[in-house]
């Protein structure tokens, strides 16, 4: 593979004037890892200078105070995660408080509240479990059509509510929308606001790449690099579309793509002339390090790169939030309070040097500042089995050890299939026993129920009885029931490990021969 050096500020004016521009950042062929300019993570997790300095202007905090809100944010990610599976259908949401290093987590079941306080966190008793919001949603989502003047929705975990978003002229009333969708009026908050959002197409970017549209070419930008090409907002290109480079190179083909609807998220495979590389171009002539992929709560300060503004940072407000673009409706993405103008669609968002997903849209400016919504990364790498590609700095995606505690780490499954130690299976962080009686019996764990799951790796390990095989299913709750979407079965420990994109899941522990007792253990990193 040949790298190719960055030229991009003069080649770009010079190439491109007459081109429509969409977005940004992190190229496919850019300097070589140890050239002039890289800024990288140390192996200890250090965060990046030019990040730190946007977290200072941005959030008043000083290089201590970013540093310690961003390593509690990636541990409160993993511990979320964690907490989801373990307390099921209790699972109400998890948010960092404002002072950026609580972790409050919502449960609906008291019983499941001393999980919480043992994982670190403070357990807030609410009404309504995630699952149950997540449902009242979608009924908003199936009449999106019928939303006049209503910019969005989402679940605000919080205040245990729906939030309905509608310009102060609307000509639906939301509470009789709400209503109207068979949703509680006291499940229901409305948030009233001038602003339109709208995808951020049309400025100029720094290393960009084109494509060809009808009666001309548009520029738009990378997100993050992943193993094969890059990934970016999905109304950059459709499927088929061709890309080439900033400088004007033949570059590869978009080969996945989704705007509006169900996300906004694309995928481009290069060819062999670009080489994918873990950084992020902060515009200041430096490199941003991308780690791994922890997704972080609510509450967590966020940084965004962009071609037309640079760098800028805030807070994640809200997850899972369908946005009313004029082009349509698009589901589940994050809120925040970062500022973005057009051109900056695509470019990447980062928490530390953690990847947590790509510039869909917004409205406002970074003048008079506004909101931005992204489209997390993790449900692009899950929708299109796709390796995000890292520095290897900063740990692994996932670590719940408390950055401010000793706890131990949980440990790690391996594929689908026999092996594995039964000692692993106890150092997944949710564990369950059970028994059954005979074969042929079954029990659905946890508890005999579900849990919600963002997008991310599901990692499980079953010890049988003595004398007894039991076989292993994850199941996926989809339109029809559970649908099963891995399984460990033979002879000894089970274990499995399976990338998922975000859903209600549960395990199935199945006596194929022989009873007693067995002991469950798993994990979503």
């Amino acid at each position: 593979m040949q790298r190719r050096s960055i030229a991009v500020a003069a080649a770009v004016v010079a190439a491109t004037a007459a081109a429509v521009a969409f977005t940004l950042p992190s190229l496919a062929g850019t300097t070589p890892a140890g050239d002039r300019g890289t800024t990288r993570a140390g192996g200890d997790g250090g965060v990046s200078p030019q990040l730190l300095a946007a977290m200072k202007r941005d959030l008043g905090l000083d290089a201590q105070q970013a540093t310690t809100r961003l390593n509690r944010s990636k541990w409160a990610g993993g511990v979320t995660a964690t907490l989801a599976a373990a307390t099921g259908d209790s699972y109400a949401g998890a948010w960092l408080a404002k002072d950026g290093t609580t972790l409050k987590v919502a449960v609906t079941d008291s019983g499941a509240a001393a999980q919480v306080k043992k994982a670190g966190a403070v357990p807030v008793l609410v009404e309504r479990s995630e699952a149950d919001l997540d449902q009242a949603k979608s009924k908003l989502d199936a009449k999106v059509k019928s939303a006049s003047g209503l910019t969005g929705w989402y679940v605000d975990a919080p205040t245990n509510k729906l939030v309905i978003v509608a310009q102060p002229d609307a000509k639906t009333d939301p509470a009789a929308f709400a209503r109207r969708a068979g949703i509680p009026a006291d499940a229901v908050t409305v948030k009233v606001s001038n602003r339109q959002p709208k995808p951020l197409f049309d400025v100029r970017g720094a290393d960009p790449y084109f494509i060809s549209l009808d009666g001309g070419t548009a520029r738009c930008s990378i997100g993050f690099s992943v193993e094969g090409g890059f990934v970016t907002a999905g109304h950059c290109g459709t499927p088929g579309t061709t890309t080439t480079g900033f400088n004007q190179k033949a570059q590869g083909v978009v080969k996945a793509s989704v705007f509006p609807g169900n996300a906004d998220m694309g995928f481009v495979e290069v060819n062999g002339d670009w080489t994918p590389r873990p950084v992020v171009n902060d515009f200041k002539g430096n490199e941003l390090p991308v780690a791994g992929n922890t997704e972080a709560p609510v509450g967590a300060a966020v940084c965004r790169s962009g071609s037309t503004t640079g760098t800028f940072c805030g807070t994640i407000l809200a997850k899972n939030q369908t946005v009313r673009y004029p082009e349509g409706a698009v589901t589940g993405l994050t809120r925040t309070d970062v500022c973005a103008e057009g051109g900056d669609s695509g470019g990447p968002w980062l928490s530390g040097d953690q990847a947590q997903g790509v510039t869909s849209g917004g409205s406002g400016d970074c003048t008079a500042g506004g909101e931005t919504f992204f489209q997390p990364v993790n449900e692009i790498l899950a929708a299109n089995n796709l390796t995000l590609v890292t520095s290897g700095g900063g740990g692994a995606a996932g670590d719940t050890a408390d950055p401010a505690a000793s706890a131990p780490a949980a440990g790690d499954g391996g594929d689908a299939g026999d092996g594995g130690d039964a000692a692993a299976c106890g150092d997944l962080p949710v564990q369950r026993d059970g028994s059954l009686s005979k074969a042929g019996k079954a029990q659905a764990q946890p508890d005999g129920g579900s849990f919600r799951a963002r997008a991310g790796t599901h990692t499980a390990c079953l010890q049988s009885p003595d004398g007894a095989d039991f076989g292993l299913v994850l199941q996926r709750l989809t339109r029809n029931g559970f649908r099963t979407v891995a399984q460990a079965t033979g002879d000894g420990v089970k274990t499995l490990s399976v990338e998922q994109g975000s859903g209600t899941f549960r395990y199935v522990v199945v006596a194929t021969s022989g009873s007693g007792a067995y002991s469950l253990g798993f994990d979503v990193r």
